[in-house]
Order: C-alpha cells, then structure tokens, then sequence
C-alpha cells in the first residue's frame, strides 16, 4: 500500500508545522524562593521572590531549569505550539485511516 494519497495531508499538516515552529514539550510554572540577602524584606515577610521554572523529562527522567523573566513569554508561546502538535500527533492515526478510504473510494477498490 503507498502513502502517496496521503500526500495532500501531508503537505497541509507540514505548512501548519511551519506556522507552529518552534515547539516544545514540557511545564512552565511560577514559583517563590527566597534570596540571599541577609536583610531583605520580602523573604523576612515570608513572600519571597517570584521565578519561573521549566519542567520536561529527559531520558525518562523529570528535570526543571530556571528561566529568566525575559524568556517567558516565548517559553509560553513554544510550550502552546508542543500542545498542538500533540494534538495533531493524536489524529494522525484517523487520518490515514480517512485517507486511504477517500483513495480506496476513487480507485473502486474492493473490500
């Protein structure tokens, strides 16, 4: 069986990738922690000071890393693009399957 009548699929899934680029898999979340400055008011209030962190896993293994605040709304952006890909990685399967019934139509193929 070949795939070139999946080839339409193909070419508009890759042109979504391209307008979804770039793309990541993993977490982003605000936490607090507290300084090293002997005196500062925030840690003595016990509000600490907010930072955000990257959580992904890794040869199986879940990993974090500090991200600076300038970064985040990239970080953001990227980690929804991953989502999406996810998504469509999901109805892959269904649409070959709709695929290869629109040709097997067309060509009048027997079951």
């Amino acid at each position: 069986m070949g795939m070139l009548y999946w080839r339409a699929d193909m070419d508009k899934f890759l042109k979504e990738l391209a307008r979804h680029w770039p793309l990541a898999k993993g977490s982003l979340a605000e936490v607090r922690k507290p300084c090293n400055r002997p005196n500062c008011r925030a840690c003595r209030s016990g509000q600490k000071h907010p930072a955000f962190i990257f959580g992904f896993r890794e040869h199986g293994r879940q990993r974090c890393m500090y991200v600076p605040r300038e970064l985040v709304p990239a970080l953001k952006r990227v980690i929804q693009n991953g989502r999406w890909m996810e998504q469509e990685l999901s109805g892959m399967g269904r649409l070959l399957i709709e695929a290869y019934r629109r040709n097997r139509q067309k060509t009048g193929e027997d079951r």
